[in-house]
């Protein structure tokens, strides 16, 4: 019996679903048990549907113009699943691509294959020791970062949450703090189980117990008194800025070393991971993870830098409203920014373009910068108008930032989209530092103008964690290698 077009299709999504409803535990226990973190071209799937998985597939076809099934992608992952790993970060897209229509394998097995491209990770163990997370201050990206790392739990989890600092300790504060992190206007409902412990003064989620210590300044907490030590503490509240006034922290018995999530002032590092993380050393008690803004354009910039060269050029950032905003027309001491930020686009400036020479010291002076605030509360907008050493073309251009999100070292930092229907919105949530709007690009010659989307919030939290990790001297290689 023929089964028309309709029946055909539903079959052919049944299918689907079913393959990924199977690569679930497999996929979870992977991560927990072995620490391996499976994506499929730069998408993650630990913590990800059975939808996610499918939508991750049909990126595939979009960067390689062909479709990967996901009957193709499962038995790459069951033979991973069968390998002794150390802990790292495995793109099966990329592997079963590869394996199947680039000839890469050159005769070997599948097995043999993966043996030979995973060979990083393969029958080593894990050397890595688990490190005590602080986060100081729970605002927006305190709150973020206590999700990314609350999403993923398990033996081979080497950053452990295990406090969080804030002022107050009124009657009611505790379920107040479990309420700001179960909800989220921007970002959803958590992905998980949230209690208030008021005895043991804490927040319990998922399986991991968050110890909340109210204080009015660092040199106040004695983290040792909690069972926490040699702890990375990461200071979200933007109060203290230069080595001076960070090292305040380093005075708390416990505490090992300070990451600060906002542009640092004086000898402070400011780091953008994948551009200049390698500067991090063992002796680094101190450092900066930058601004969201300077993480979305630097990547980028080092990118066409490195390719083309970049005489000079200028930075426009379209920002979403931010928290040192008012609601309404109030005073405030910066130029413009008393007036409503819902109601309004503030022009406003950024030290993001002079930042980004702290990262990539070639591009010093080379470029200039402003913002608009703009009324939306998330999800900003980067637009670079640029001089290049030499002339290219929009398709030369594009082609050379795609090929660099999928198969570069820049590839955890920089998206790539083709879409022409794309807004903000549908990039809340983004794990990446930036995302190129290629159908946007305008190329003359030697100039050009890129347009660089990112999540403000969360695409900038997912570039502090791995700030964390560097700190924390957790490395884990990410394969198949970028070729």
């Amino acid at each position: 019996m023929t089964l028309s077009h309709a029946e055909q299709y539903q079959k052919s999504w049944q299918e689907r679903q079913e393959y990924a409803e199977n690569m679930l535990p497999i996929i979870g226990r992977l991560y927990r048990n072995k620490g391996i973190e499976v994506v499929i071209y730069g998408r993650p799937l630990v913590s990800a549907t059975t939808i996610d998985i499918i939508k991750a597939h049909k990126t595939v076809q979009r960067f390689e113009g062909q479709k990967l099934r996901l009957r193709e992608s499962f038995p790459v992952l069951e033979a991973v699943s069968k390998m002794n790993l150390a802990p790292g970060r495995v793109d099966i897209g990329k592997l079963a691509y590869a394996f199947l229509y680039k000839n890469v394998a050159e005769g070997l097995t599948l097995e043999q294959y993966l043996a030979r491209e995973l060979a990083d990770i393969l029958d080593h163990e894990d050397q890595v020791k688990p490190v005590d997370v602080v986060l100081y201050g729970f605002g927006r990206i305190g709150r973020l970062l206590a999700r990314l790392m609350l999403e993923r739990s398990g033996p081979s989890v080497k950053l452990r949450l295990k406090a969080i600092v804030v002022r107050g300790g009124k009657q009611g504060d505790l379920e107040k703090r479990a309420s700001l992190l179960r909800r989220d206007s921007i970002h959803g409902p958590f992905n998980g189980s949230i209690t208030v412990d008021e005895e043991n003064q804490g927040i319990k989620a998922n399986g991991t117990f968050i110890k909340v210590i109210y204080a009015n300044s660092p040199e106040e907490v004695d983290y040792t008194a909690y069972g926490i030590d040699n702890a990375l503490i990461v200071d979200n509240t933007g109060i203290f800025k230069d080595d001076v006034g960070l090292s305040v922290h380093l005075k708390s018995k416990g505490a090992a070393k300070v990451l600060l999530t906002a542009p640092a002032k004086g000898d402070v590092p400011n780091v953008v991971y994948g551009v200049n993380q390698h500067m991090i050393t063992a002796e680094h008690k101190i450092v900066s993870a930058a601004s969201c803004t300077t993480n979305a354009i630097t990547p980028v910039l080092k990118a066409l830098n490195d390719e083309f060269g970049i005489r000079n050029g200028h930075v426009e950032t379209v920002h979403s409203y931010t928290n040192d905003q008012n609601l309404i027309d109030n005073f405030h001491k910066a130029e413009r920014r008393g007036r409503a930020a819902p109601l309004n686009m503030v022009l406003t400036s950024t030290g993001a373009a002079s930042a980004v020479a702290k990262a990539l010291p070639e591009l010093k002076g080379k470029l200039t910068g402003n913002a608009i605030r703009v009324p939306t509360p998330n999800v900003s907008m980067a637009i670079l108008s640029l001089n290049l050493n030499r002339e290219t073309s929009k398709d030369e251009l594009n082609q050379f930032l795609q090929n660099t999100s999928l198969f570069s070292e820049l590839q955890d930092q920089i998206d790539f989209t083709s879409s022409t229907e794309i807004v903000s919105s549908d990039l809340v949530g983004s794990r990446y530092a930036g995302v190129v709007d290629s159908q946007a690009t305008i190329v003359d010659g030697d100039r050009c103008v890129l347009y660089v989307w990112y999540d403000n919030e969360f695409g900038y939290s997912v570039q502090v964690t791995r700030v964390m990790n560097e700190m924390a001297g957790i490395k884990y290689p990410t394969l198949p290698v970028a070729k």
